[in-house]
């Protein structure tokens, strides 16, 4: 496909159908918006269509007459039809005509004598299937990784990549659907190599159960450069890894609030024993200046300090949270305390730097990817020449958004890491599953 990704995409397929009857949407959405994020285990969608009519044949049961009638009182969409879509871009393709979305909602937006505007709300099937619930007293045991595997499979998922675990975690499901079972134990997964803390999400290609470190030490997909003011010629393919408006920073750390949760101790209550303990944890160079002793590479350097009494900045009373297991048979690698404790922290400091950006649409962006981005000097530090070195660096994808209206077409992304400045180490962490 020729011509700038920030031009209009084609939409090869749009139909809705349900049961008994189908229409096609193509030559009328007004807009198509769709999105992934590292927090949700469904992708979503939405958009608006014209709808007159004249565009399908009103059911016979309820018009003797057959007269030709508009697309939601025909069909009728009253919710939970299927919408089968295909969306080319120069970037690539957005294809869900074999793994349909569901309508979720479709409330009519506004409308005239001849013609209204339908606005869909759009979700995974996957999110629906979560709803009914066969077993609610089933029993999960053993490595979580596993578990998690066996939740998928359960749910007629098949297509999913699973960084393994090291800890186990024995538990009843408690009349929860399987995703929001595999949501709760992301804070409870400890990789075989680095920190407590899991994303489980969705994206065009499938479900993700991945280790944030795991995910941060990724090789970036793409760089995005950003030069200075409005992206006026969008139309030149020169500018497709432009960032097209000023970045717009939602988060920026400071030392109180680092230090707030950098530094903890933390006092653990056994409920099977009755016994309490505690344990400090300190992240490596929280008492330095940001940037010079804190992670300076995305998602290496990180060190937890054990056992230190010394300055902490909060208390964390915990109820010890050992699932169905036998407190007796915690071990080292299967302690409860390490994810309690340390996960908190991890999320936290996945955060330290966050910005939301603009891009021409790049279909083959995901949820979980990692890109680089290159932020010239502004202001009177432009005249120094070179890259901000406080900005730019390697980000993780945490949400994302690809927009399409009848001219344009652009991908939205809000962007975070756990650290400042330009250092990357393009280093990838193999240590996953993968299963289609």
């Amino acid at each position: 496909m020729s011509g700038s990704a920030s031009r209009a995409s084609i939409y090869e397929k749009m139909i809705i159908r349900n049961d008994k009857k189908e229409a096609n949407l193509v030559g009328k959405v007004a807009s198509f918006n769709y999105f992934e994020s590292v927090y949700s285990p469904e992708v979503t969608a939405n958009l608006i269509f014209v709808d007159a009519s004249g565009a399908i044949k009103a059911d016979k049961a309820q018009d003797t007459q057959e007269r030709l009638g508009s697309i939601k009182s025909s069909l009728p969409i009253v919710g939970d039809e299927d919408l089968e879509f295909t969306i080319k871009s120069k970037s690539g393709t957005l294809d869900f005509s074999k793994k349909p979305l569901r309508v979720n909602s479709a409330p009519v937006i506004s409308e005239d004598s001849n013609r209204q505007s339908i606005f869909l709300s759009l979700v995974s099937n996957a999110t629906i299937d979560n709803l009914e619930i066969k077993n609610p007293t089933i029993t999960y045991k053993g490595r979580i990784s596993n578990t998690v595997k066996k939740i998928l499979r359960e749910l007629k998922i098949r297509k999913f990549k699973i960084d393994k675990t090291r800890n186990s975690y024995d538990f009843i499901s408690r009349s929860k659907g399987g995703l929001d079972l595999i949501t709760d134990l992301c804070r409870r997964s400890i990789p075989t190599k680095g920190d407590p803390g899991y994303f489980f999400y969705e994206t065009q290609d499938g479900h993700n159960f991945r280790a944030i470190d795991n995910l941060i030490s990724k090789r970036p997909v793409e760089t995005y450069t950003y030069t200075g003011g409005m992206l006026s010629n969008l139309d030149n393919d020169e500018n497709d890894f432009r960032i097209v408006r000023p970045p717009r920073f939602i988060k920026d750390q400071n030392v109180k609030q680092r230090k707030k949760w950098m530094s903890s101790r933390n006092i653990f209550f056994n409920p099977s024993t009755l016994e309490v303990d505690e344990k400090f944890y300190t992240l490596k160079g929280a008492e330095g200046e940001i940037g010079t002793k804190v992670n300076k590479t995305l998602g290496k350097d990180i060190d937890y300090r054990n056992g230190s009494s010394g300055g902490y900045s909060k208390t964390n009373y915990i109820t010890l949270d050992i699932g169905s297991l036998d407190y007796q048979n915690l071990t080292p690698n299967n302690d409860p305390r390490e994810w309690q404790a340390k996960s908190p922290m991890r999320y936290n400091l996945l955060h330290s730097q966050m910005m939301e950006i603009q891009v021409p649409c790049n279909l083959e962006l995901r949820a979980g990817d990692v890109i680089k981005v290159e932020i010239e000097r502004q202001g009177d530090d432009k005249e120094l020449g070179g890259l901000d070195e406080h900005t730019s660096g390697k980000y993780l994808i945490l949400h994302l958004c690809h927009h399409f209206d009848s001219k344009r077409s652009f991908t939205s992304m809000t962007l975070a890491r756990d650290t400042y400045g330009l250092h990357v180490k393009d280093e990838e962490n193999d240590n996953e599953e993968e299963t289609d």
